[in-house]
C-alpha cells in the first residue's frame, strides 16, 4: 500500500475474494450492485470500471507485442543467423559470396531493430499501467474526502469488493509485468550477440514464448475472471 493510502484512517474489512453466485431461495435482502438495484452508478463506479478495462487492454496489447511482433522478429533473427552459419560451413576455407552474407546481415539487423521497437512499446505499456494505478489512488483519495472512510473501505461497489480493495490490490499487477519487461530486455540483449549458439538461441525463443513471469500472476491468471465477477457490466465498453 502506498504512503498516500496508508495515510487514511479507519478500519478496513474488505472481502478477500470475488463473490460467489447467490443461492436461489427466499430472503428480501437487496442486491449490492447499484445497477441491479436500479440506482444510478456514481462517478467512482465508472472510474474504477474504466480503469480496470484499460488495464485489461494494456495486458492484451502486451501479449500481442510479445507473442506476435517480438516472437516473429526473434525467430527470423535466429533462423537467418543459422542459415548464414550453415551456408558458410558448406564452403570451409573459401571466401563466401558477398551477396549471401550482406543479405543475411541486413535481415538480422532489421530484426534487432524490430526487437528494440517491441521493447520500447512494452516500456510504454508498463508506464501506462503505472499511470492508471496512480489514477485509481487519486479516485480513492477523492472518495475518501466526499464519502468517508466507511464507504470506501466497507461498502461494495458492485458485489463484494469496496473501492479500497480494488485500489490496494491492483498494484500487485505491476510486479509480474515488471519482471516480464526485465526478462525480455535481457533476452534481447542476448539475441544481439552473433556468437550466440543455436542451442542458446532456441532456449531463448522457448522462454520468450512461454511468458513464465505472467503465467501465475498476469492479467489472465487472476484479474480477468475476478473483474467479470466483481464489476457490473464488465463486458460493455
Amino acid at each position: 500500500m502506498s504512503s498516500r493510502l496508508a495515510s487514511f484512517k479507519g478500519p478496513s474489512t474488505p472481502t478477500s475474494s470475488p463473490a460467489q453466485a447467490q443461492k436461489r431461495g427466499g430472503g428480501n435482502s437487496a442486491p449490492n450492485s447499484p445497477s441491479r438495484a436500479g440506482s444510478t452508478e456514481s462517478t467512482y463506479h465508472r472510474q474504477v470500471r474504466a480503469a480496470m478495462q484499460e488495464l485489461q487492454s494494456i495486458a492484451q496489447t502486451w501479449d500481442e507485442l510479445v507473442l506476435h511482433d517480438g516472437l516473429r522478429a526473434a525467430k527470423i533473427l535466429v533462423d537467418s543467423r543459422t542459415e548464414l552459419e550453415n551456408a558458410l560451413a558448406l564452403v570451409p576455407g573459401r571466401k563466401p559470396k558477398t551477396h549471401l552474407v550482406s543479405e543475411k546481415i541486413l535481415v538480422m539487423e532489421k530484426c534487432i531493430v524490430d526487437l528494440d521497437v517491441v521493447l520500447s512499446k512494452l516500456r510504454k505499456q508498463f508506464q501506462k499501467m503505472n499511470a492508471i494505478i496512480d489514477s485509481l489512488e487519486a479516485v480513492l483519495q477523492n472518495a475518501h474526502k466526499t464519502k468517508g472512510w466507511q464507504w470506501v473501505s466497507t461498502e461494495p461497489l458492485w458485489v463484494t469488493w469496496p473501492l479500497e480493495k480494488f485500489v490496494t490490490e491492483v498494484p500487485d499487477l505491476l510486479v509480474p509485468y515488471h519482471r516480464s519487461l526485465e526478462e525480455h530486455t535481457g533476452m534481447i540483449q542476448s539475441l544481439r550477440k552473433h556468437s550466440l549458439s543455436f542451442e542458446e538461441s532456441r532456449l531463448i525463443i522457448s522462454e520468450w514464448a512461454a511468458q513464465t513471469d505472467l503465467e501465475d500472476e498476469g492479467w489472465d491468471a487472476r484479474w480477468n475472471d475476478l473483474c467479470a465477477a466483481e464489476i457490473d457490466r464488465w463486458g460493455r465498453r
